[in-house]
């Protein structure tokens, strides 16, 4: 949207100008107000976290990623906005301590690997036996679950979860607002 609809990809340039926008609900809302968006923001789905795990597992809550010698892989807080939800349920579970230890001093030991790319590498982490437990989108363990990866996951108390909820709305002057608003 920010390039009027241009994209380019390697060597190939093309324009499609967006008739509707998917967000997290909250970036959608902000949109609106900057009137990129218009109303009525619609919500479509929901997701909250979990701690992956391989199938082997010995976490049984949050706060037990912050054991010495545990090795976690946790999304980069520097281009994964789902770092926000999980710094979020970090503190609920244990305060600004819980939070620090895993992405302050686990980090400077060399405990906690940073994702480089997408929340995605947890699994692959866990696998390569470079993880040992990580915090991500419970719809992500989910689908490694049952694609028969060895993989798990430990469910995080409602009161310590954050959960996302993600929208739609048509952009502002969408070139085919009959099909956006449908």
């Amino acid at each position: 949207m920010d390039a009027g609809g241009t994209i380019t990809s390697g060597n190939m340039t093309w324009t499609i100008k967006p008739d509707v926008h998917l967000a997290e609900h909250a970036a959608s809302n902000d949109l609106v107000q900057k009137g990129r968006l218009v109303t009525p923001v619609v919500s479509f789905a929901t997701n909250d976290l979990t701690i992956m795990v391989p199938a082997s597992n010995r976490i049984a809550r949050l706060a037990d990623l912050s054991r010495g010698g545990l090795v976690l892989a946790m999304p980069n807080p520097e281009f994964e906005g789902v770092a926000k939800q999980i710094r979020a349920s970090l503190v609920k579970a244990g305060g600004e301590a819980l939070a620090e230890t895993i992405y302050g001093n686990k980090v400077r030991e060399g405990e906690t690997l940073l994702t480089r790319i997408h929340h995605r590498q947890t699994p692959l982490f866990l696998t390569q036996h470079l993880a040992e437990a990580g915090v991500t989108w419970k719809s992500e363990a989910i689908f490694q679950e049952e694609i028969g990866n060895p993989i798990s996951h430990v469910d995080i108390p409602v009161e310590q979860n954050t959960f996302a909820y993600y929208s739609a709305a048509m952009v502002a002057g969408a070139p085919h607002p009959d099909s956006a608003r449908a």
